[in-house]
């Protein structure tokens, strides 16, 4: 269980957040875990990651893009996983304050007017 838990946090934490800062990655793992956390997620790392909308798109665009999920680039996946085993073991403390959204700050999603914006860690903008 924790193993695919550890695989798929790393894997979002790679694809959504591999050029971000130490920081950054950090936080985007979080995020996923404060979802887990909520009654209005699902309630496992895998389930979390993996979630689509009723469109058929996915909460996290990497999963849904057709594209291959096997990471390329042997440094970011080793801390990717790094940063995903931290985390699910508590090792760090949650920075983003609770965030269960995040965006990247090149986009402006219909979500964000909605939520309470937390913080911002390298390229992304988180919200509870």
């Amino acid at each position: 269980m924790i193993e695919s838990a550890l695989m798929c946090l790393a894997l979002n934490v790679y694809f959504e957040a591999r050029s971000d800062t130490m920081t950054g990655q950090y936080a985007v793992a979080h995020v996923v875990i404060n979802r887990v956390q909520s009654d209005k997620f699902p309630y496992d790392v895998c389930s979390v990651v993996k979630q689509s909308r009723n469109d058929g798109t996915c909460q996290f665009s990497w999963y849904c893009d057709g594209k291959s999920d096997k990471p390329r680039e042997p440094y970011a996946w080793a801390y990717a996983q790094m940063v995903a085993a931290d985390v699910i073991l508590g090792e760090t403390v949650d920075i983003t304050e609770g965030a269960t959204h995040y965006h990247a700050n090149y986009v402006r999603p219909y979500w964000a007017d909605k939520l309470e914006y937390t913080v911002t860690y390298g390229s992304h903008l988180f919200y509870k």
